[in-house]
């Protein structure tokens, strides 16, 4: 428990994970999970996202250090903390004769105080799917009645892997309003997403793994502060990107130019987007097609994995 009082309900320390031959998948990381908190896990492909996740359901045993779900061990005393989570995997595997309904009824009879297969159903918008069987269902149904499963016993933790992974955009704004409902209602969430969008809208923190390492944690707005803001225009025909102010004079960190278009890049957005604005006003200047933002999540997602590459280029990518 927290001095200010908040219980972490997933704590991970120092964690590593070895397949055979020596390859080091998870290499050492710390990290914890608040009750009620939705917390994603991002990173490229092989970065050691799956390799953690199952270490966090008791699937594997860490080579080393240390894992806690509900202060439990979820390995050696998984019988204390599988009845208390959902998990939803990357693929479910149904049997596919089963219809919607009897595989929830039959997936219903192994946890404990199940929510009724109709209410589970209703949660995911599958009620109208409930006799179809699994077979018929498109890819993107199948996800949902994974989410269902998962949801089943009303779970403290949830852990979701790559949960709208083929949903068009309803079914992922849907499942976003779930997720959310769950959190308010007092349900950890610990998933993974390459849809970054997603961790921007639903995560209150995340932490991005590179190569088996964190390489950047904190909530979505403290991850994309580290990178830099644009500030992107088109001068007119009669001025040149060399009549512009210097760049300390600007407050800006870097600039790029496509002809006449002008991306300036700043870490003091505000006093950036101000002294360019002045200096049009003084000479008159009509910044076309103005466009002023802040760093977006795929952009610091991007930056922070160039920049670890940088530093390490030798570690090859975790599996």
């Amino acid at each position: 428990m927290e001095a200010n009082g908040h219980e972490h309900v997933i704590e991970v320390t120092d964690l590593r994970r070895v397949y055979g031959g020596g390859f080091e998948a998870v290499g050492g990381i710390s990290f914890s999970v608040r009750r009620g908190e939705i917390f994603a896990l991002l990173g490229t492909n092989g970065a050691g996202k799956t390799s953690t996740v199952e270490l966090l359901e008791g699937l594997a045993a860490p080579t080393g250090g240390r894992v806690r779900v509900l202060s439990h061990d979820p390995h050696t005393e998984r019988a204390a903390v599988r009845p208390r989570t959902g998990v939803m995997l990357q693929e479910g595997g149904f049997p596919s004769e089963l219809t919607v309904t009897e595989t929830t009824r039959m997936w219903a009879g192994c946890v404990s105080g199940a929510r009724s297969p109709q209410e589970a159903l209703a949660l995911v918008g599958l009620t109208g799917k409930a006799r179809v069987r699994v077979k018929q269902l498109s890819g993107g149904e199948r996800r949902r009645l994974d989410l269902a499963l998962a949801v089943l016993g009303d779970p403290e933790v949830l852990f979701l892997d790559e949960p709208t992974t083929g949903l068009d955009a309803e079914g992922r704004r849907s499942t976003w309003e779930l997720v959310r409902a769950l959190r308010d209602g007092g349900t950890t969430v610990l998933l993974t997403t390459h849809y970054l969008e997603e961790a921007e809208t639903l995560a209150d923190r995340l932490a991005i793994l590179h190569q088996g390492r964190i390489a950047a944690t904190g909530t979505p707005a403290e991850v994309t502060a580290t990178q830099p803001s644009r500030i992107t225009f088109e001068l007119p025909e009669s001025h040149s990107p060399g009549d512009l102010p210097p760049l300390d004079a600007l407050g800006a960190c870097g600039r790029e130019t496509d002809g006449r278009v002008v991306r300036l890049r700043t870490r003091e957005l505000q006093r950036a987007a101000t002294a360019l604005l002045m200096w049009a006003e003084r000479t008159g200047v009509e910044l076309r097609g103005l466009d002023v933002r802040s760093a977006s999540l795929e952009e610091a997602f991007l930056g922070i994995a160039r920049d670890a590459s940088a530093a390490d280029p030798a570690r090859e990518y975790a599996a």
